[in-house]
Parts: structure tokens; C-alpha cells; sequence
């Protein structure tokens, strides 16, 4: 829907086709943090929202793309290798960075690797990617993001766990996540060819409509519940690790080590160039490990995501 908006104003100059592009999701995002700012709603209705959003129609549009997808496309071990490379290289590189540089505990290490390479995909890369490119690129975005959390949350769960049980109890939500589940769906559905009558498909379809603008107006109504105040030294650093190390690394592997074409490579460094996703906040509660400077983190990366996007939108969009 919003391609269809944003796509006659391509032929415009390259910053300008940047700002165009994020403009609208800004201004949803704004709208979000906004009515929460200001309490247009109350708090009970926005977390009935959210609940709204995240369980039920972001699952339903996932499901309906995952389900419609040309899988043969979209599912290349050289793209997926092209992103969970860098992502496990800047992981490990700046746990190493903040255990036997600044020297943290194991736990707090992890917590702000995953930090530096949790990108909030869903919420902002998708809309990005589906306004910029189009939306059959969409369906690249929904195979790599089924892999996304469960390797970096099971990574850091793992290394920063001090008893066994404690990493299934923590792991078990996640692998029930609605998201992670109507992926998993959508992607069974489509393999075995499984036949959805188009009714249906035209009623889950409508459903899922507001999915992305529900997502981003989800996502700034959530920014008033965090702050930057006393971390943002780390935040500063997470967020430059985040933003611009790990999109430059994927577009390197991408472009010059596996050779993608143009467009894959695009899709994979502005995911990459997403920010930090709340979840990992989530994760770092549940850890009891660096918490506050997660939360200035998702805030801070949020934010500087506008130049550093605006940036590789330039750079990459033709």
C-alpha cells in the first residue's frame, strides 16, 4: 500500500528519495509516541493494542506473505550467509570487546553483544524495505528473520545463563513467540503446497492491513517507557556498533564475498542497519543484566537510525 504512495517519487534526487521514504514512518512513529506522550489513550488501552498488533495481526500478515512467498527466491544459503556471518562476527567481536577490553562479567558482555546486533526488523526494516523496494521483498526479509531471534537470544542465553534449566525456562517463550510461529507456518503451508481457498486468503489479507502502521505506531507509543539518562556512553557505543559496523560488514560480504545482485544486497545491509530491537531489552530484564543500558540503547538507536537509514537508503536505492 505504501509502495504504491512512494514509488512516482523515485526519479527525484537521492537524498530526497531517502527522505521520502522514511518520512511516513516517522510520522507514524511520531503520532505513537505522541498519544502516549500526551495520554490520548491510556495505558491499559495502549498495552491492549499492542497485544492486538503483536499477537494477532503482525503474525497474520507474516503468515499470508510467508504462505505466498516464491520460497525458491528467497531462501539462498549465500543470503543468509551473507547476513548471519557478520551478525555472529560482530557478536562474538564485541563480547570479546567488552569482557577482556572494559572487563565485564560474561553475562553483561553478551547482553550488550546482543545489543549491537538484535535489529528491530519487523517494526522498521520491513516498511523501509517494502517502501523502497517493493513488497516482493518482502518475503527475503520473513526467511531470514526466522532464524534472527532464536540464534542471538539462544546465543545469549547460553553464554550468559548460570544454570541449565534456567536457559529452557528463559528459552520456551520464545519458541511459543506468534511471530516465530506464523513464520514457521506460513513457510510449512507454502512447502507442502497447501491449498488456502482464496476467500480466505482475501479475509486474512484485510486483516492484516494495518500491520506495519499499527507496528510503528506500536513502536512509538513503547520510546516514552525508556530513557537514555545515565547510559548513554555505552548506548553511544552500542548504537554505532549497531548502525553503521555491522550493515558496512553484511554489505561487504554480500556484495564483494557472495556476489548478490543489487537489490539482495540492499535488502540484507538495510535490515542489518535496523536498530536495536525491544526484545533485547526484554532479554536483558529477564538476565537481570545491563538493563538500563539496553533501554537507552533501543531509544538512542531509534533515533540516529534516521541519518544512518537516510544514509544507506542514499547510498543503496537507485
Amino acid at each position: 500500500m505504501q509502495t504504491e504512495i512512494i514509488a512516482p517519487y523515485f526519479s527525484i534526487e537521492p537524498a530526497m528519495d531517502a527522505f521520502v521514504i522514511l518520512f511516513p514512518i516517522i510520522f507514524v512513529v511520531l503520532i505513537g509516541y505522541s498519544c502516549a506522550r500526551f495520554k490520548i489513550f491510556s495505558t491499559t488501552a495502549l498495552d491492549g493494542l499492542r497485544l492486538f498488533i503483536f499477537n494477532l495481526i503482525i503474525p497474520v500478515f507474516l503468515f499470508l506473505n510467508m504462505y505466498q512467498a516464491d520460497l525458491e527466491q528467497a531462501l539462498s544459503p549465500h543470503m543468509l550467509a551473507s547476513f548471519y556471518l557478520p551478525v555472529l562476527f560482530v557478536y562474538l567481536l564485541s563480547c570479546g570487546i567488552f569482557s577482556y577490553v572494559m572487563g565485564m562479567e560474561r553475562g553483561d558482555s553478551t547482553t550488550l553483544s546482543l545489543a549491537c546486533t538484535y535489529s528491530n526488523i519487523v517494526l522498521v526494516g520491513l516498511p523501509i524495505i517494502i517502501a523502497s523496494l517493493g513488497t516482493e521483498y518482502g518475503a527475503m526479509v520473513f526467511m531470514i528473520i526466522t532464524f534472527h531471534s532464536v540464534l542471538l537470544f539462544t546465543c545469549t542465553f547460553a553464554f550468559a545463563a548460570n544454570q541449565q534449566g534456567r536457559m529452557r525456562e528463559a528459552l520456551k517463550p520464545l519458541l511459543l513467540n506468534p511471530i516465530v510461529i506464523s513464520i514457521s507456518l506460513g513457510l510449512l503451508c507454502n512447502y507442502v503446497n497447501l491449498t488456502i481457498a482464496h476467500v480466505i486468503q482475501q479475509g486474512l489479507s484485510l486483516l492484516s492491513e494495518p500491520a506495519i502502521a499499527g507496528a510503528l505506531f506500536a513502536l512509538g507509543a513503547s520510546l516514552n517507557n525508556y530513557s537514555i539518562r545515565g547510559a548513554w556512553r555505552k548506548a553511544l557505543l552500542i548504537s554505532l556498533i549497531k548502525l553503521i559496523v555491522l550493515p558496512l560488514l553484511v554489505y561487504i560480504i554480500a556484495k564483494w564475498g557472495m556476489a548478490l545482485p543489487h537489490k539482495q544486497v540492499a535488502v540484507l545491509t538495510l535490515m542489518s542497519a535496523s536498530p536495536l530491537g525491544v526484545n533485547a531489552y526484554l532479554v536483558a530484564r529477564q538476565l537481570q543484566r545491563q538493563q538500563a543500558e539496553l533501554a537507552s540503547s533501543v531509544v538512542l538507536s531509534t533515533v540516529l537510525s534516521v541519518l544512518t537509514l537516510a544514509a544507506w537508503l542514499t547510498a543503496l536505492v537507485p
